[in-house]
């Protein structure tokens, strides 16, 4: 979907349409979940602090987050792919690999079917989405950005090699921005540098990503559209209204966290065996600390798993901006033995 919680925004509010919109980022420390295209041209980008983008679009309109909305939109959306096909992978509200195939509903091409698919979105919901149509996922990721918004581009088996070759670094659909420095440190600043490289050093440099990479940059990509992808973690973060390194309040904003992990965890049906602590200091250097158990982590063994987590690695120089706590190595089997509350250290 194309700049999907401001484009509902703008259809909800007609008045916005046109305009520099932002969402998010209201407060003296928020942060922009996603903005229009008109407030791109300005620079505004998404995760960008409010100050900043205001800084850069002094006409930006900030509207707050309405998250049961964008999943009712994103419903919607999701119907009209299961006409297409069962083999719809999410990989957010806004965003879906779809496999189709072995569609049903003739012998069109998969570019008449995305075509398909982008008018009858427009037509339930007002908005307009990109596609990329190619072999695998990883090349029609990257298709689905080229030509935002309302985009179609097609990537033919034939063309896709030079296709990725040509790609800048930071276009590689899996690789963020630290892959990316780390690529240019070493000379790779395109599919083409990439490809220079042999499949042991890729691998000797970025551990099993190497392989990936080595692969991908070929065209190689057999990954199958997974339905029913599993979750990998459950996570909740706060951005504190103020740095601070006050103990107590930290605790406080903890226990807080704590609770809402435990809601999660509840509503999901989900629990998992490593904890992993989250800081964020404000310097936007990111710290992270975890531990591994041999049982599960319940709803009673949670609170004391993190205090702990927390007391062991609280630093008073450090100013906290954000502070986070994630669960993972998940088992939706809760069947399994709980974790007893004594440190397993």
């Amino acid at each position: 979907m194309d700049a999907f919680y401001a484009s509902v925004e703008q259809r909800d509010h007609p008045e916005l349409r046109g305009k520099p919109v932002a969402v998010g980022g209201i407060g003296k420390r928020g942060v922009l979940t996603t903005c229009s295209y008109e407030a791109r041209k300005y620079g505004v980008r998404s995760a960008m602090p409010g100050y900043k983008a205001k800084e850069l679009c002094p006409d930006i309109i900030f509207m707050p987050t309405r998250f049961d909305v964008y999943k009712q939109v994103s419903q919607q959306i999701r119907n009209i792919f299961f006409r297409y096909t069962d083999l719809v992978e999410p990989l957010s509200l806004d965003e879906a690999f779809l496999d189709v195939t072995d569609y049903a509903g003739g012998n069109l091409l998969a570019m008449d079917i995305a075509i398909e698919i982008k008018n009858e979105i427009l037509k339930a919901t007002q908005l307009t989405a990109s596609a990329g149509v190619s072999y695998c996922k990883f090349v029609a990721k990257i298709a689905s950005d080229m030509r935002k918004p309302d985009g179609l581009t097609v990537i033919h088996p034939d063309r896709a090699v030079g296709f990725i070759e040509s790609l800048p670094i930071e276009r590689f659909f899996g690789v963020g921005k630290v892959t990316a420095a780390r690529m240019k440190s070493i000379g790779i600043y395109s599919g083409t540098d990439l490809k220079k490289w042999s499949r042991l050093e890729l691998i000797q440099y970025f551990g099993k990503a190497g392989n990936r990479f080595y692969n991908i940059v070929r065209g190689i990509d057999d990954s199958p559209v997974r339905p029913n992808r599993k979750r990998k973690s459950l996570a909740v973060e706060r951005t504190l209204s103020e740095n601070t390194s006050d103990k107590d309040k930290l605790r406080l904003e903890l226990e807080k966290i704590i609770v809402s992990l435990d809601k999660r965890m509840t509503k999901s049906k989900t629990q998992g065996k490593t904890l992993t602590l989250k800081i964020k200091s404000s310097d936007f250097k990111i710290i992270t600390r975890s531990r591994s158990f041999k049982s599960i982590i319940t709803s009673e063994s949670l609170p004391i798993f993190s205090r702990d987590l927390f007391e062991h690695n609280y630093n008073p120089d450090v100013s906290v901006r954000l502070i986070g706590l994630t669960i993972s190595n998940l088992y939706e089997d809760t069947s399994e033995q709980s974790a007893q509350l004594v440190l397993d250290l």
